[in-house]
């Protein structure tokens, strides 16, 4: 019994002794090394927090150390926030480093325009003091915005939409032409970014018709989960310029509200643009849509003369699931470039009437994908309940003219029709296509019957597009590609200038840009 008493002594010594963190160390000298002399974290929105940055501090002597101070240099009335090895706070004292080792210490802020007296907010970390002070410089950088977001009731239950006089689950509010704080909603300038939380809907709760305009320039920003709905007799335009250089920005850009350079392509950030069904004569021109779930839903057909979508000179990028989706709609695409989404650039479903000029679809998604880049389908299969019938609607025309369909898939274009009595009219004409059947799956098929002039004709299939850089989402083609010099140039075919506004050439080159000569890099 003696004996175990002796060794459980022991062991609890030990233990008290390998937890004590009062060891020896001599303070610092005032010879730290660190990191970054610098932390930028980068533009921040008002109001909104920053990611947290890091900031890891050295000891390369062969000593123990310990820092008499760390602490903000505007104090407890810094618009930053610490954490020191795991501690939160603006201010610490006596923190320990071992010898030929390092601490982390994280960087986090929230800043609100009406508190600091410039856009550029500064402060520092302060190492110890006297004269063996060191400081690593704090940088942000703050716009100020307009914030659209539901409101709340007396109980704090947060606004949601109504659909055809049903309520909803989905947070969010009708715009406000009269909106106390940001004026006229129904008007986007590009005076001060705007930032949406839960899905804004352009229309009023009495049905009137209305239009949201976002005019050149305009910097629109959707938290997580947030989006826009066009409600029925209402339209969106989207109303950019071409950049010109030397100018101001005047492309409407449309992403997630995380400015830091990783957010930059990072798909999934918002929800989706959703032109509801109804919705009438919507323009989108000189326009980024960049970084959501689905960057495009368009629903209905309004007119046969009238496009519910036109879309020119414009760019869908990084999006989760699809680029743009279109459900029995009609829309009118020129000099469209898309890339990197989950499922397809395009998805034309139950029918509809499209026609799509001088576009370029690539894909460089980089995880698995089921579907083709263009996704032709006469079916509801894909949108309805589980207990709704099967339906089928007419694909009246699906006109895809001097475009490329490309992407690191085999097949890339691709129908799926299960109607008989319903209309499935499609021309693919001077287009290059990715389009590699290696196991004869479709070879058998009347609708790749690409022998057929009344589909198919002066397609290239399975070309070099030679895209300049995929990952940047540059779509410009060089001097190799195989869609130089292959457009058609007759008729409706003929768009005079490409994307950035380049003359075409006559022949043009296939795809939403003329060819360039790379320069080395």
């Amino acid at each position: 019994m003696k004996q175990l008493l002796i060794w459980s002594i022991l062991i609890i010594t030990i233990g008290l002794s390998s937890c004590r963190k009062d060891f020896s160390t001599k303070p610092s000298t005032g010879n730290l090394d660190f990191s970054k002399d610098t932390v930028y974290l980068d533009t921040i929105f008002s109001g909104i927090s920053s990611s947290t940055y890091t900031l890891k501090v050295y000891n390369r002597s062969s000593e123990d150390i310990h820092i008499p101070s760390i602490r903000l240099g505007e104090g407890e009335d810094s618009g930053y926030r610490l954490n020191v090895d795991g501690i939160p706070g603006r201010s610490f004292e006596d923190v320990n480093i071992l010898a030929k080792d390092s601490i982390f210490v994280f960087i986090e802020t929230t800043l609100d325009t009406e508190d600091i007296p410039s856009i550029l907010y500064e402060d520092q970390i302060l190492f110890d003091e006297g004269d063996r002070e060191q400081k690593v410089q704090l940088v942000s950088l703050v716009k100020d915005a307009y914030f659209l977001y539901p409101d709340k009731d007396i109980s704090g239950e947060i606004e949601t939409l109504v659909f055809n006089g049903e309520d909803t689950e989905i947070q969010g509010r009708y715009l406000n032409e009269n909106h106390p704080e940001n004026g006229n909603e129904f008007v986007f300038t590009n005076e001060k970014p705007y930032i949406i939380y839960g899905y804004m809907m352009v229309g009023t709760p009495d049905n009137q018709a209305k239009t949201l305009i976002m005019e050149a320039g305009a910097q629109v920003h959707f938290h997580a989960n947030s989006g826009l709905y066009v409600a029925p007799n209402c339209s969106l335009h989207i109303l950019g310029e071409r950049n010109v250089e030397g100018q101001p920005e005047t492309e409407v850009i449309i992403q997630g509200d995380r400015l830091e350079p990783e957010y930059e392509n990072i798909p999934g950030q918002w929800g989706t643009i959703n032109l509801l069904t109804g919705s009438i004569h919507n323009i989108i021109e000189y326009a980024t849509i960049k970084n959501g779930t689905i960057g495009l839903i368009v629903q209905g057909i309004s007119s046969s003369t009238t496009p519910t979508l036109e879309i020119k000179n414009s760019k869908i990028f990084n999006h989760l699931s699809f680029g743009m989706v279109a459900v029995h709609s009609f829309i009118e695409a020129k000099n469209l470039a898309s890339n990197n989404c989950g499922s397809s650039g395009f998805a034309g479903m139950y029918g509809g009437a499209y026609n799509f000029t001088h576009c370029s679809f690539a894909n460089s998604w980089s995880g698995a994908r089921s579907t083709p880049n263009i996704w032709l389908i006469d079916s509801n299969k894909y949108l309805k309940n589980e207990d709704d019938p099967l339906e089928y609607l007419d694909l009246y025309f699906a006109n895809f003219t001097n475009c490329i369909m490309d992407g690191n898939g085999n097949i890339e274009m691709e129908f799926d029709r299960e109607g008989t009595d319903n209309e499935f009219n499609f021309k693919f004409t001077n287009n290059l296509i990715r389009f590699n059947d290696i196991n004869n799956i479709y070879a058998d098929n009347p609708l790749y019957d690409f022998e057929n002039t009344d589909l198919y004709a002066n397609n290239i299939f399975n070309g070099e597009p030679d895209f300049k850089d995929l990952l940047l989402n540059e779509l410009v083609i060089g001097e190799n590609s195989d869609a130089n010099a292959n457009a058609d140039t007759t008729g409706t075919a003929v768009v005079p200038l490409d994307i950035t506004g380049k003359t075409r050439a006559n022949p043009a080159d296939i795809g939403a840009y003329e060819h360039i000569i790379f320069e080395d890099e």
